[in-house]
Order: structure tokens, then sequence, then C-alpha cells
């Protein structure tokens, strides 16, 4: 190869390698505010400005921007025109509606596949029940809502739809933040075993079963989080005023 050659493909390298280092920073970004949401560590409302993230992740505002924008279009945050970037801090009705969909969608495609899954499909189940179990024992919270969202992603993909899915993943999506926002940590044990018992039912093809359970699962999932996100929305007056209120009553 001529000197003249090489000169001009060495530029066209740097510019490949330059966009996988940009590709692998934004992955990183991308990956560190997720498991921030999941976490709980980000809470409803908060602000996530460019510049801040920027100067915490040592990287572009282009790069934050492009995660930000990501995160929008998947659900977990809400973009703003001339604001920016916040965690959602939904509505009673928000997480009512969403967890209504989500019922409508999974006991629908139970009553399509139950007793219609292959060998392979239910041990692609099983093995995700049993990863789900895993991160229980380890005590892994973040790890733990993410696996029990993508449970629910692997049975809506059974029904080999791509149409259902994209829906699936953006319910699930703004579920998984719901738990993280609202729920604590210590409920997330019963999702294995919950799961397990799903599983059990497409394998012995008991529609209705498998339905009641389904429906029970996410009505508990939906209540649990309503609970919480209603005392968040109602301040404890008690806790504010008591103290000031009988220092008052001394003077």
């Amino acid at each position: 190869m001529s000197r003249t050659a090489e000169a001009h493909e060495a530029p066209a390298e740097d510019s490949l390698s330059a966009g996988s280092a940009g590709q692998q920073i934004e992955a990183r970004v991308y990956a560190a505010i997720s498991q921030a949401l999941l976490s709980g560590k980000l809470r409803p409302g908060m602000p996530l400005r460019e510049r801040n993230l920027a100067q915490a992740f040592d990287c572009t505002r282009g790069a934050v921007r492009k995660v930000l924008a990501r995160l929008g279009f998947e659900g977990k945050l809400v973009l703003e025109p001339n604001r920016g970037a916040f965690v959602p801090q939904p509505s009673l009705d928000d997480i009512r509606q969403t967890y209504r969909a989500r019922r409508v969608l999974e006991t629908g495609v139970i009553t399509s596949v139950c007793g219609q899954l292959s060998t392979t499909q239910l041990a692609q189940l099983d093995a995700h029940v049993a990863e789900e179990a895993d991160a229980h024992a380890q005590g892994t919270h973040e790890r733990s809502i993410r696996l029990a969202g993508e449970f629910h992603l692997k049975l809506i993909d059974t029904a080999n739809s791509a149409e259902l899915e994209a829906f699936a993943r953006q319910l699930v999506a703004k579920t998984e933040l719901y738990k993280a926002l609202f729920d604590p940590a210590e409920f997330i044990h019963c999702a294995p075993t919950e799961h397990a018992q799903l599983v059990a039912r497409l394998r012995a093809g008991e529609t209705q079963a498998a339905v009641a359970l389904a429906t029970a699962h996410l009505d508990e999932l939906e209540a649990r989080v309503l609970t919480r996100a209603a005392a968040a929305e109602t301040p404890d007056f008690h806790a504010i005023f008591a103290e000031a209120f009988a220092n008052a009553a001394l003077r």
C-alpha cells in the first residue's frame, strides 16, 4: 500500500475510533442514570441538568443530551422544552392508567399463549425466574426491579408480536420507575415466587388460573405504589408543625 493511501485511511480510522469511544461514554452515562433511577436515588420531580451531569461524568454536554433524549423517549424521564430533563412525577391517575393498560395487555397475551408455549420458551422463563431469585437473595434492589420488569417483557415476547412488544416495553419502563420511586425495597421479594407460580400455570395450560394470578399480581403492585405515592402527595402536617406549635404555647 502506498504512503498516499495510508495517509488517506488514517483519518477514517481515527474517526471510527472517536465514534466508538463516544458511544462507550454514552452507554456508561445511560447505564449510570438508569441505575440511579431504579435504585430510587433520584426523587420525583428532580431536575437533571446537562451541565451538572457532564461535570459529574467528565464528558461533553452533547453526550449527556443524547442520553437524556433516549431516556425521555423510553418514558424514564420527562423532557420539557427550554427547561430540561426531570425525573417523572406521576399523578395517581397516571399510575392507575399505566397499570390498567398492563393488565389488559398481559392478560390478553396469557389467554393467547397459555398451554401453547414450547419447551424452549418455558425453559427461558424458568431460567429468568431463577435469576430473579438470585438477585433477591443478594439483596440487589435495582437489579431485582429490572429483572422483574424483564420477566413481563419475556412473557409478552412469547406472543411473537413486535407491536405488542414495543408497547409493553414502554409500559414496563414506566412501572419499573414507579416501583423505584414509591415502592419500598423489602416488598421486592414477592416477585420471583409469583412469577414462578405464573410459569407453572402457563405450563399446565390453566388459563383462568394464570389470568387470575397475573391480575392479582399487578393489582398488588399497583396498590403498593399508589399507597406510597398518595402518602408522598399528602404532607404530614403533624410532623411539620407539632414541635413549633408546642413551643409557641410555652412562650
